[in-house]
């Protein structure tokens, strides 16, 4: 199968090139021109907008922001339904509310165009080496139907249910990760005050029925000083609002969320919505007077 692929950022540019290593022919569009060129030189077919892309290929994969930009790209003059044919498919990587999945899969289906929703969690750098994971919400047989070009861009994919299921378990690990990430920076800053040595207590905690996947990743790159996990303030308050509004819903308290989303929202405050997720660690560090550093932690993460 060919497929478009639009949104070219720090995820979905790794994603794309899997697709391409794959052996998947893919024409690609993002309104960043570098990122574009990047998948060319790897061999994928640059388009003029959406619309153009979807008409080569048929079938569509995009990976963006926002459930606003995901419609626009989807339903705008130059988006994927003015060039997806009838019984085409959608597959929508981005992290989205469920609500928000289910109207948008409606317009897709108004136009006779199938939709999978195709969240992954894990990471950029499990990305990059083709070995996020993928939640799955949407119809058994499409979902096989495409299961190829979803193995190439993961390493694992679970089939949730209908459209929405991905939604809220995605959500659900954002949530999560977010609490977790919190946690591990003052369990890190009650081990520098107390006197311990910062990279045994990491790997201690690793080994430890305290231990998590967030640790066991971000808490390396406050370690190193560089919070570089290529997700942002905007992106976690973004998915934490899900959860709230999931919460709200559902008739669940999410007392832990709730105070992990207020402190996201003075991490944005102190240091901006295009700051790094890691960086609210910063605040505990700002506060206590303290810097979490130790040598021997990488930058940015790898597989």
């Amino acid at each position: 199968m060919r497929y478009a692929f639009i949104g070219l950022g720090n995820l979905g540019g790794h994603l794309a090139a899997s697709l391409l290593r794959g052996g998947f022919e893919v024409h690609v569009f993002d309104r960043d021109p570098q990122a574009v060129d990047r998948l060319v030189a790897s061999g994928a077919t640059a388009a003029a907008n959406p619309a153009e892309a979807a008409r080569a290929a048929g079938n569509a994969v995009t990976c963006l922001p926002s459930p606003k930009v995901s419609e626009a790209v989807l339903a705008g003059p130059d988006g994927l339904l003015a060039g997806l044919p009838s019984g085409g498919a959608w597959i929508e990587m981005s992290t989205n509310g469920r609500d928000e999945i289910i109207r948008l899969s409606g317009l897709a289906a108004a136009r006779g165009v199938r939709t999978l929703e195709c969240p992954v969690t894990g990471g950029v750098h499990l990305a990059a080496a083709g070995r996020i994971t993928a939640l799955v919400g949407g119809d058994a047989d499409l979902y096989e139907a495409h299961r190829e070009a979803i193995a190439a861009m993961t390493d694992k994919s679970f089939l949730m249910g209908p459209i929405g299921s991905a939604a809220i378990i995605k959500v659900i690990t954002n949530m999560l990760a977010f609490i977790h990430l919190v946690a591990a920076g003052e369990a890190m800053m009650l081990a520098k005050k107390g006197g311990l040595d910062l990279a045994q207590a990491y790997r201690a905690i690793v080994a430890s029925s305290g231990n998590s996947f967030v640790h066991e990743t971000e808490t390396q790159l406050v370690l190193n000083g560089s919070y570089d996990i290529q997700f942002t303030m905007d992106l976690a308050l973004k998915d934490l609002g899900f959860a709230a509004a999931m919460g709200k819903e559902f008739g669940v308290p999410l007392d832990l969320a709730s105070m992990v989303d207020q402190t996201f929202v003075r991490g944005k405050a102190a240091f901006g919505g295009d700051a790094w997720s890691t960086k609210i660690v910063k605040l505990l560090e700002d506060a206590v007077g303290e810097e979490l550093r130790a040598p021997g932690f990488p930058a940015r993460l790898e597989a």
